[in-house]
């Protein structure tokens, strides 16, 4: 899970979900991964800080080689930055700020703003750490004239089926300087532009608060009552975060399905596996959320250190830590309790008896009532969930989302030997010959060129070395690729729908086929059976055959003899 929610692996993922449904996934900033699209990300900025507006066209990037073949639809942009238009559009001279942030940094290590993307090249680090450049929010909410982040806790339960929980109040990380717009003096105060609880604390301006509705970290309901009161649609916020929140688990539940399986041996029950995630939201000034990262080690302490004197600390309770945290780690406890199953079949078995205590209880006297009202469950002391249950609660809103879902069945499908995460060329080629791909347009040495190429350029950038062959998110290229040679007039979501619907019929077809047949061999086998005396000997039901064969040689035999 760690290496699913690395910025890299998410920006990865919820790319390609803003290139099946962009309006849906309009929650997370333009970003670019370093250092393989450092051109792209300079060309594509320059090209709409510097052309001006009514002569801008969407840039293309040259995606298709001498051969032919399509290489990546993910480099293809035909929108600008949106907040780069937006300010643009105001302010002809306002220049846009970028926030870097490493791959597997945490805690604020290494991020920093910059203007000028030359700015990157200055750090000499980026080929060594790969990192993740974003479109800066630069207009979020203030409360107190100070920026701020949610951080939400969000129980992933199982992934087959999906269980979603979100918790229902969370902490607000705020900056310690007021917050003004990036500027080239300001860009480095830290402590103005970045929310990170772990810089901050650093802070002379730091407050730590006994209070949930003030100082330097408070909880979500504070702020959300805050908004309340000045007329803020909070019920819609709520309903957006939730949303954002289903929506980035469905596009990272692909790749987790291929590392879940390549983990847990087929047809035997895993172990309870579940994960808290930490998801860190801004919200912007109209209060439209959005996602700046997964966090799936998210820090579950309760106190803080105090200096009481020069290099002597103390540990501190926190209580907003403790008000939201140990409602989250206790109801999680109780919702992955693998002995309530257990517990629920016990309760099953007794209902029957219930009628017969319930008599018995009417001719007990007070003092046996009581005694017997002590044996009450384990939870009924417990407060009510503070976790709510979004997935699969609110499922009809969001499966049609799940297409690479779809897709990643179909990956997982041809992968072969068990434990596996790639895919291997005969794999690849008999996803293509089983899902009827090719044709005379499409030959199976362009399927080989095909698969060469997506691979070889995915594993340049370093997609994990310890494999050979095609990850998931390759063949999803390659897929988006088969489904826009086979679908040109529609839609790229309608165009890899269709074939996920025309992969699974001739699949499923195959499938049928393929039971018949062995139907068919189990029934002859079946056929077969042992007797005491004789040893074997067929059946009635297996002799038609076998004599109508023998018949037709032995006529065969006398229409020869009889001509000769």
């Amino acid at each position: 899970m760690m290496e699913m929610v690395r910025k890299i692996t998410l920006s990865r993922a919820v790319r390609t979900m803003q290139d099946l449904f962009p309006l849906e996934y309009n929650f997370y900033p333009r970003s670019w991964i370093l250092p393989e699209e450092f051109p792209l990300f300079v060309a594509e900025l320059d090209h709409y800080i510097h052309t001006p507006l009514a002569k801008q066209l969407p840039i293309a990037v040259s995606t298709t080689g001498a051969d032919g073949i399509w290489r990546d639809s993910r480099w293809v942009f035909s929108q600008p930055v949106p907040q780069v238009r937006m300010m643009k559009d105001s302010d002809p001279s306002w220049k846009p700020t970028f926030i870097v942030k490493p791959d597997g940094g945490c805690q604020g290590d290494g991020i920093y703003l910059i203007k000028d993307p030359s700015d990157i090249r200055l750090t000499g680090s980026i080929r060594s750490r790969p990192a993740v450049v974003q479109e800066y929010i630069c207009k979020p909410l203030l409360v107190d004239k100070l920026k701020f982040d949610i951080r939400l806790y969000v129980l992933l339960k199982s992934l087959e089926p999906l269980e979603i929980y979100i918790a229902k109040d969370g902490l607000s990380r705020f900056c310690t300087e007021p917050y003004q717009e990036p500027t080239l003096k300001n860009l480095h105060q830290v402590f103005m532009h970045l929310t990170n609880y772990s810089l901050n604390i650093h802070s002379g301006n730091f407050i730590h608060s006994d209070n949930v509705n003030t100082g330097s970290k408070r909880t979500f309901s504070s702020i959300l009552c805050r908004l309340s009161s000045r007329g803020a649609d909070v019920k819609k916020l709520w309903s957006d975060i939730i949303s954002l929140v289903i929506k980035t688990i469905i596009a990272l539940t692909p790749e987790l399905k291929v590392y879940y399986q390549s983990d847990i041996p087929a047809g035997k029950p895993g172990p309870t596996c579940f994960q808290i995630l930490g998801f860190d939201i801004l919200l912007m000034k109209n209060l439209k959320p959005m996602l700046l990262e997964v966090n799936a080690n998210p820090s579950m302490r309760i106190e803080h250190e105090q200096e009481l004197s020069p290099g002597v600390f103390e540990n501190v309770p926190s209580p907003v830590d403790e008000e939201v945290k140990v409602a989250v780690i206790r109801d999680t406890l109780r919702l992955v309790d693998p002995q309530k199953k257990k517990r629920k079949d016990v309760q099953c078995q007794t209902l029957e008896h219930v009628s017969e205590a319930n008599e018995e209880l009417l001719d007990a006297g007070p003092a046996d009532r009581r005694e017997y009202g002590t044996t009450r469950s384990p939870e009924a002391g417990l407060p009510s969930l503070c976790l709510k249950q979004v997935f699969p609660k609110y499922a009809k809103q969001f499966n049609y989302l799940r297409l690479v879902d779809r897709v990643a069945a179909l990956f997982i499908r041809f992968l072969g030997v068990k434990g596996t995460t790639k895919l291997g060329p005969t794999g690849f080629r008999t996803f293509v010959r089983n899902c009827k791909l090719s044709n005379s347009n499409f030959s199976m040495a362009s399927v080989d060129i095909l698969y060469i190429d997506i691979t070889r350029r995915w594993n340049s950038m370093g997609i994990d070395h310890k494999e050979s062959g095609m990850c998931l998110q390759a063949f999803v290229e390659a897929f988006f690729c088969l489904a826009q040679k086979k679908y040109k007039s529609l839609p790229l979501h309608e165009q890899v729908k269709s074939l996920i619907d025309f992969c699974e019929y001739h699949l499923a077809a195959l499938d049928e086929k393929r039971l018949v047949c062995g139907r068919g061999i189990m029934e002859r086998r079946s056929a077969v059976v042992p007797c005491q005396t004789d040893g074997l000997h067929l059946t009635p039901a297996a002799h038609t055959p076998l004599l109508n064969r023998t018949a037709t040689a032995t006529k065969f035999a006398d229409y020869r003899n009889h001509r000769y």
